[in-house]
């Protein structure tokens, strides 16, 4: 293998939200299994009762779309009917049935009684294809003009003052980039958080939403789509009332109950396509052909096949114009992606939206932002106090493009607030990567020998006087795992965060390249961008 490489680090010399839970009905169900105290069936109950005490709540709304096809919502707003209200907007894949049918107790509505407390309006809704909401599931709730309706929708109804914002993380945050792009007047702030499965082509990554990785099926999209793609489910009646489906969802969620799936070894399973078939899964869009716009079949699709383009990706050539307060972390599976994201429509958007784009890049797993400590630990290793006011943060985001409240909230706030690990602690910058930022280029060196730990592979500042190739033997059926790192959603086969390589590092299919003892302390702060030259036998 030739090994031409620049490895090329940008570094700054010196020293080194509310969240609208994407995983809830994971949650649930790990309450479930552990049993609910005292504690929390009185306080779901107490939620519960507030609600119904200070809210007009409309629940199972069946909302048309432009085609005919209904989505279900559930709607909160405060009972004073003498003024309008801003409504924040939370769409899903995932289950938000007021009920918690398998303990027979309302679930946890706080984040609803949150809202209304503070003068929003709330609106959850299913997309297509999942629980209550009709027609096929595609990723993402395609097609988009599905999101565009349900802004128009709100925006109508007599108690909405025309303004809409957008929050969530994963699934409940990825859709809100391309359905942004579509331009709704009523659109008026998104919150995405852990958003890169929305994010399909933005350079200089390629990811299709997660789905490669250097042109590479990942493998996270697979087990996750196992509890989604739900094509073939239990549906009511379309002439059943409102009256009745809210009846009825206290008996039936619809919410799928699959066998467990050890994905440690069915991720290994060959041919890839045939991964879900092999666990029993349900046909739908990973490897079939289904009656969606993508057509689904993703699994046998190039990395610029014509359907990434007809589904609810966003793509850099999709222009966003709507104040965003972008949420990443460092140990999420689309870091990358999503801060290109982020300084793509930074440096895109029309006149002043451009200046009203904000971010915040935390130390954590995939939308883990709340659940930081003042221990903060990732994987095998100690963040420190991680935390931050994530509630304080985005409610004065809304109050500022939906109420017109907090006029000196951009003043106030830096543009890029950033967890530097390490040392440990909350920095600010007006760019990213921060301003004096100076690029480092690396070589990988090696006698033809960087196998394991114990190879001769190193990493230089210089390149080194000869070239010679590393090789090692890829065997399919003893693939490398990863252990740790930025992933997301794949089950138990990975767990993320920061762990010590070295016993992957013993193995021969691992080239390694180490560099010697850093001298002084430096702040790594950017993108890594590497240029490779490989080749293969097969």
């Amino acid at each position: 293998m030739r090994k031409h490489i620049l490895f090329t680090l940008i570094f700054v010399v010196g020293a080194l939200a509310i969240i609208v839970p994407a995983t809830r009905q994971q949650n649930v169900n790990a309450q479930q299994r552990a049993g609910l105290t005292p504690e929390v069936i009185a306080r779901r109950n107490s939620v519960e009762q507030e609600l119904q005490s200070i809210a007009v709540v409309d629940r199972k709304l069946m909302v048309a779309m432009r085609d005919g096809k209904r989505m279900a919502a559930d709607v909160y707003r405060p009972k004073d009917t003498s003024k309008k209200y801003p409504t924040v907007f939370v769409r899903t894949p995932y289950n938000f049935n007021f009920w918690d049918v398998r303990n027979g107790l309302p679930r946890d509505l706080s984040s609803e009684l949150d809202a209304l407390k503070r003068g929003y309006a709330f609106v959850e809704m299913n997309e297509r294809g999942h629980f209550f909401s009709e027609g096929n599931y595609d990723i993402l709730g395609p097609p988009l003009t599905d999101g565009d309706d349900a802004i128009s929708w709100i925006a109508k109804q007599s108690w909405s003052n025309g303004k809409v914002g957008l929050i969530g993380c994963s699934s409940t945050a990825e859709w809100q980039l391309a359905v942004a792009a579509q331009g709704n007047p009523a659109l008026a702030a998104i919150i995405p958080q852990g958003f890169g499965a929305g994010v399909g082509r933005v350079a200089p990554y390629f990811e299709q939403g997660n789905w490669y990785r250097g042109g590479a099926v990942q493998m996270l999209f697979i087990a996750w789509i196992y509890g989604e793609q739900n094509q073939v489910r239990p549906m009511f009646p379309t002439a059943t009332s409102q009256q009745d489906l809210v009846r009825v969802s206290k008996s039936f969620d619809l919410a799928q109950q699959s066998p467990p799936v050890d994905w440690s070894q069915a991720l290994r399973h060959l041919p890839e396509m045939d991964i879900l078939k092999a666990v029993d899964g349900p046909r739908g869009i990973f490897a079939d052909e289904m009656p969606v716009d993508t057509r689904g079949s993703m699994i046998k699709r190039s990395p610029n096949d014509p359907a990434w383009y007809r589904g609810g990706l966003w793509h850099d050539n999709m222009q966003i114009n709507v104040p965003g307060f972008w949420f990443m972390s460092w140990y999420d599976v689309s870091v990358g992606p999503n801060l290109a994201a982020y300084n793509h429509v930074r440096k895109t958007a029309k006149g002043e939206i451009a200046n009203q784009q904000y971010a915040v890049i935390a130390p954590t797993l995939h939308c883990s932002y709340k659940r930081a400590t003042e221990n903060t630990i990732v994987g095998e290793r100690s963040m420190g106090d991680a935390r931050l006011n994530y509630d304080e943060l985005t409610w004065a985001w809304f109050d500022r493009f939906l109420k017109g409240e907090s006029p000196q909230l951009l003043e106030k706030i830096p543009r890029v607030r950033y967890f530097t690990m390490g040392i440990n602690k909350w920095q600010a910058s007006d760019t990213w990567p921060p301003k004096g930022a100076q690029p480092v280029t690396f070589f990988l060196s090696s006698g033809g020998k960087a196998n394991t730990l114990n190879g001769d592979g190193a990493l230089t500042n210089a390149a080194p006087a000869t070239d010679s190739e590393d090789k090692f033997d890829y065997d399919p059926m003893n693939p490398v795992p990863s252990y740790g790192g930025n992933v997301c959603c794949t089950g138990n086969a990975v767990q993320g965060g920061a762990f010590d390589q070295r016993k992957m590092e013993e193995r021969p299919d691992i080239l390694v390249y180490s560099s010697g003892p850093l001298k002084d302390g430096i702040e790594v702060s950017g993108p890594i961008e590497v240029t490779l030259y490989v080749s293969s036998s097969v």
